[in-house]
């Protein structure tokens, strides 16, 4: 099949990223296009335990026909050092637009998924993930 799953590891920082690097990150994936809300589901639990890794399926309701598919699909961690996680890039026969992976989230978020439409048309969707923190420190 044209799916599958791809593994992604990112390394947390104390820092969060700046809100220019958010900003330089879409108006990579935009240019000066609109950005629209819809058709791009995040799949991932609400509240993370470990913020090591969160499974995370992304979808794009689309029937990947020639008239209407999914050219481009990227992941962006508002908090993560670096916003712009993945992207991927569905192959043109897949049957439906989505990936599955594990993302390092280094404090709770909101993440924001892109699909960018044959039509050059950007939709988006996101949610927000709570990372919580051990309350054993030290071992006790």
């Amino acid at each position: 099949g044209a799916a599958g799953t791809i593994a992604l590891t990112l390394v947390p920082y104390e820092a969060a990223a700046a809100p220019e690097d958010l900003a330089a990150a879409l108006k990579t994936i935009l240019g000066d296009k609109q950005l629209q809300n819809g058709r791009v589901k995040i799949e991932i639990p609400p509240l993370a335990d470990n913020g090591n890794s969160v499974p995370c399926k992304v979808s794009v309701d689309s029937p990947m026909t020639p008239e209407d598919h999914v050219k481009a699909i990227h992941l962006i961690l508002a908090r993560n050092p670096r916003p712009w996680a993945i992207s991927v890039f569905p192959a043109r026969d897949a049957p439906a637009a989505w990936f599955e992976t594990r993302i390092r989230l280094a404090a709770s978020q909101r993440l924001m998924a892109v699909a960018v439409m044959n039509d050059d048309s950007f939709w988006n969707g996101a949610v927000d993930v709570v990372v919580s923190v051990s309350a054993c420190v030290d071992g006790s």
